[in-house]
């Protein structure tokens, strides 16, 4: 009889094992995989972006699913516990831009390590290549679970942490969706975020601009009424497929809810190259360059903005010639040209699919759970955290702390159950 069960050894369910040990609880971890923390590895680009420093308010802000759910949960442990965590562990975090921390080694291995290091401490049992297939509970109690190998493990509460359906290879295929159904729990619909965008452009299809990369640009996503909805400061990469980059990958569920209520209609993205200029202001700048210097080709100038490329396929849409001089144009052009650099327009149909996304949109739904400890308000000492859940967040170190900070409280809380005398409902 274990106290807590943990199902999946991933970025949460490691946190929930060691929180649950912590508690002084009897833990067993289970996972299918030969190895625990298989798509911890590939966090920020093998590097693990742990958490960011930001107030946690503004994390919170970097949570766009749901993430006013985790504020009890941040009141008990945040992003500055996170850090804590790790450094207390031994682990020298470095800040990097946009507030990412990153172990010091620039090693994913690293964190995956340490959290080895404290399942041994811990006592935490482990079982890899594993699989569950069924939860077993009676009239609401909970009782243990099967194995694929017709094992039954008995254990009085149960973690679920499989993680969502994004980077299926990891094993991150949908299992805790089945048996959260099993017991009574609804699942929103799920969706790819964090992802490429696909686009039916003229320009994309012919790739035009493939390969082009654009550094700390602003791009916007813009509703049916024409109101912008959000914006990012970041780079962006066009593809052959369409965009994608860190701007494009936190525009995309925002994307995701205009195609979900419009699905016959594309969605429109605003770029502007240079959101530090107004329009009036770069106009004004192109028109003095013109006055200082009126024999100097219009390709020139605006190369000293943006990449060649796109100067080139900005001036065709305005049929200028690259080599026209500035004393050939007028006010008219100058304008148009800077209202194409700040605010050109293309439209995005979708993006891609599930499977290749970073980060699965929807998942348990949270009316449903204990926001203070992360229980099913269905089945007493049935928890979820991590992905499964109906959070998402931002690449950036704000994805994982939901993970961290979910598995930590799941685990605390399922542990604080495991001398309580339980009874069916």
């Amino acid at each position: 009889m274990y106290d807590v069960i943990i199902i999946g050894g991933g970025t949460s369910g490691l946190m929930a094992s060691i929180s649950a040990a912590k508690h002084n609880a009897k833990v067993l971890l289970i996972e299918k995989n030969a190895e625990l923390g298989k798509k911890l590895l590939l966090t920020g680009g093998g590097r693990c972006n742990v958490t960011n420093n930001r107030p946690s308010d503004e994390v919170i802000k970097h949570i766009p699913g749901n993430g006013k759910f985790l504020y009890s949960a941040f009141s008990q442990f945040d992003n500055y516990n996170i850090m804590s965590f790790f450094q207390h562990h031994g682990v020298a975090l470095k800040e990097e831009d946009h507030g990412r921390m990153f172990p010091i080694t620039d090693r994913s291995q690293t964190i995956r390590d340490t959290f080895i290091d404290l399942i041994k401490r811990y006592g935490v049992t482990v079982k890899t290549k594993a699989t569950v297939t069924q939860i077993e509970h009676e009239q609401n109690k909970i009782l243990g679970i099967t194995l694929s190998s017709g094992e039954f493990i008995a254990g009085k509460s149960i973690i679920i942490a499989t993680g969502g359906k994004s980077i299926p290879r990891t094993g991150s295929t949908g299992d805790g969706y089945i048996f959260a159904k099993q017991m009574g729990h609804t699942i929103t619909p799920l969706f790819p975020t964090e992802v490429p965008l696909t686009s039916n452009e003229p320009f994309i299809q012919e790739k035009t601009l493939q390969g082009l990369s654009l550094r700390e640009i602003a791009l916007s996503v813009v509703n049916q009424k024409k109101k912008v909805i959000i914006t990012h400061r970041m780079d962006m990469i066009f593809t052959h497929f369409g965009v994608s980059g860190p701007a494009v990958l936190r525009c995309s569920s925002f994307v995701h809810k205009e195609l979900s209520k419009y699905p016959m209609s594309d969605v429109t993205l605003k770029l502007d190259c240079l959101p530090d200029y107004s329009t009036p202001q770069l106009t004004q700048q192109l028109i003095q360059t013109q006055k200082n210097d009126p024999q100097k080709e219009i390709k020139t100038v605006l190369k000293q903005y943006i990449p060649e490329r796109l100067v080139l396929f900005f001036l065709k849409k305005q049929a200028i010639l690259p080599n026209t001089a500035l004393k050939q144009l007028n006010i008219s052009d100058f304008e148009n040209l800077a209202y194409l650099l700040k605010e050109w327009t293309f439209t995005v149909n979708g993006s891609l699919p599930l499977e290749k996304s970073f980060v699965t949109g929807g998942g348990i739904h949270l009316k449903e759970i204990n926001p203070k400890t992360m229980e099913s308000k269905i089945v007493p000492h049935l928890f979820f955290c991590g992905e499964i859940l109906d959070i998402h967040g931002y690449t950036g170190g704000y994805n994982i702390t939901a993970a961290f900070v979910t598995g930590y409280i799941a685990g605390k809380h399922a542990a604080q159950l495991k001398s309580e005398i339980y009874t069916s409902l």
